[in-house]
Parts: structure tokens; sequence; C-alpha cells
């Protein structure tokens, strides 16, 4: 009997259980550099961890128009472009104020910057980067994440993303 309430546990309770991953989406902006391609990081406002600009969808606005919110919100982007569809995805907990986490599945859109601004809504609360995508892979600890940053190695290209 052990058995058989394991198996019932493992394959059909606990997965009924299991909450499914929130839908964030993430900005992944870049720019062509002096030596190939740089992207830009940003801390977290909790950890003072490296990630991508970040957030929940926004009423009223498509997911493009959701991740370069959150890029000017966190980082002070202001983008030539952005793609329509999601150039790759990553998936993460996303831990709260009481110590809880929720699993995050965060869809990525290219943004082409145009530049930065030096007064944006969370400048006093972050620091910002430009890295070549290899050295942002070592600097992000979302497994995913550093995958996907390790297959962006070209410049960006802004007539592959509309505005």
């Amino acid at each position: 009997m052990p058995h058989a309430l394991k198996t019932v546990w493992t394959e059909m309770v606990r997965p009924l259980l299991r909450r499914p991953p929130g839908l964030q989406v993430a900005a992944l902006c870049c720019r062509a550099g002096e030596e190939g391609r740089e992207v830009l990081l940003v801390t977290s406002r909790d950890t003072g961890r490296w990630v991508l600009p970040k957030g929940w969808p926004i009423d009223g606005k498509d997911a493009p128009g959701a991740a370069l919110q959150e890029a000017w919100e966190e980082a002070g982007v202001r983008a030539r472009s952005v793609a329509p569809r999601p150039i790759g995805r990553f998936t993460y907990a996303k831990r709260f104020d009481g110590g809880y986490e929720v699993p995050v599945e965060a869809q990525v859109f290219e943004v082409v910057v145009d530049s930065l601004a030096r007064h944006y809504p969370e400048a006093g609360q972050r620091e910002r980067i430009w890295v070549s995508p290899d050295r942002a892979a070592e600097m992000v600890d979302e497994p995913d994440l550093r995958s996907l940053l390790l297959t962006i190695q070209s410049p960006p290209d802004p007539d592959t993303a509309d505005a």
C-alpha cells in the first residue's frame, strides 16, 4: 500500500497542487560596442544580483511594450527598437517579502538601445553596467538566462526589430 500511495501522490496529487509559473517580461537591452555586442544588466533591488530589467505584464500594453516600460523604469533605457516576439525565455524563483518563492517564466524581448537617461524612476535604487554577452552570462544566476546570453554574439540588428 505505501508504494501505491506514493504513486498516487507523485503522479496525480502533487501535479494538481503545483502552481503554474507566473509570467514576466524581460528586456535584453543591446548595443554595438567597440569590441562587439554589449548587453545591459541592472542590479535587483532586494539582493543586488545582476539581472535583466523585467517585470509583470502591464494592463494596456502588449508584452514588448511592457518590457520597454520595465527597461525605462529600471535602467533609463531610451529604445531605438524592440523585437515584436520573444527571442527566448528563462525561468527563476521569484522571492517575495516573507521569504516565499514562486516559479516565474520570463519572456525575453530584444531591445536595441538608443541612449540611457541619467534620471529615471529607479535610478537611485539600482546599478547598471554594459558588458559582453559572455561576461553577462558569468554575472547572472539563472541557468536558462545564462544559456540565452551565450547565444547572443553578433551586434544587434535594428532591421530585425520593430519600433
